[in-house]
């Protein structure tokens, strides 16, 4: 008892209320946020992809806008390709997408091209190398924007389908030096596509003609050698429609359909396609 106060001394031992975590907690803990982790990213992914696709479905969407104000002026859409190889022996082969370039704000670009000469000239080495952004999908993985020195395209013209046979004549919008109009698609330019994606095809280069094809597979299950509807998308792959219109068409489509939608002239019934 302290004298002076009369008071029991206060002890000076304090439990300790605060303490370390023990290693099982740290691992409880470590484990718990691997979980949650494993379970946003795949989330995460999934949204970055939705934006990519939507980026690669507006690319499309302003070909579609360069296309119909070509069709505008000249009353008729571009050829596929001009001299396309090996139909013409040292063709120019320029393609259908050089073409629109100033209708989708791409003038500089397009005032490079010399069209007296072939896509491979030495004449055209500089155009052919002057990347346009809207012509990459952005879900395609890739450590430069070329092909072959070229620069890269993800789209491809559609030429027409051998899925139900033969494609001769060539029945799609986008063939060898012919210009298709409006009235030449008969089967409705809601039901008649134009471009499609064709991703890292290994001539996929926008000045390059051989960026068009006759659709033969399913969707994103061509062989690498083969230009066909392929793309990085899950699922699928976008298509521009005559009309102006994007859409994701599933990889599981019926083939049928999708071989009536590649022609422009074959009298084929897709009411059931719904865009």
């Amino acid at each position: 008892m302290n004298r002076l106060t009369g008071r029991q001394p206060v002890s000076l031992h304090l439990a300790r209320s605060n303490r370390g975590f023990t290693l099982i907690e740290l691992l409880v803990v470590i484990a718990i946020v691997g979980v949650l982790v494993s379970l946003l990213l795949p989330a995460v992914q999934a949204v970055r992809e939705a934006s990519r696709r939507i980026s690669c479905s507006n690319n499309l969407h302003q070909i579609g806008i360069a296309l119909q104000n070509y069709h505008t002026a000249f009353r008729r859409f571009p050829p596929g390709g001009i001299e396309v190889r090996p139909q013409v022996p040292r063709g120019k082969q320029l393609a259908w997408s050089a073409f629109v370039l100033p209708y989708m704000g791409e003038t500089a670009a397009y005032e490079k091209i010399d069209f007296d000469y072939p896509f491979d000239h030495d004449r055209n080495e500089a155009a052919s190398k002057v990347v346009i952004g809207t012509y990459l999908c952005p879900s395609t993985p890739r450590d430069v924007p070329l092909i072959q020195g070229r620069a890269a395209t993800d789209y491809g013209g559609i030429y027409g389908e051998r899925i139900m046979g033969r494609n001769d004549p060539p029945r799609g919008v986008m063939i060898h030096d012919q210009a298709i109009a409006f009235r030449d698609i008969i089967d409705g330019s809601s039901s008649t596509m134009m471009v499609s994606e064709d991703a890292n095809f290994r001539d996929g280069q926008w000045i390059n003609a051989w960026n068009l094809f006759d659709q033969a597979f399913p969707i994103n299950r061509a062989p690498k050698f083969e230009n066909d509807i392929r793309s990085f998308h899950p699922q699928g792959a976008n298509a521009l429609f005559a009309d102006g219109s994007v859409t994701f068409l599933n990889e599981n489509i019926d083939l049928e359909l999708l071989a009536a939608i590649c022609t422009r002239n074959g009298h084929e019934d897709t009411n059931n396609f719904l865009k």
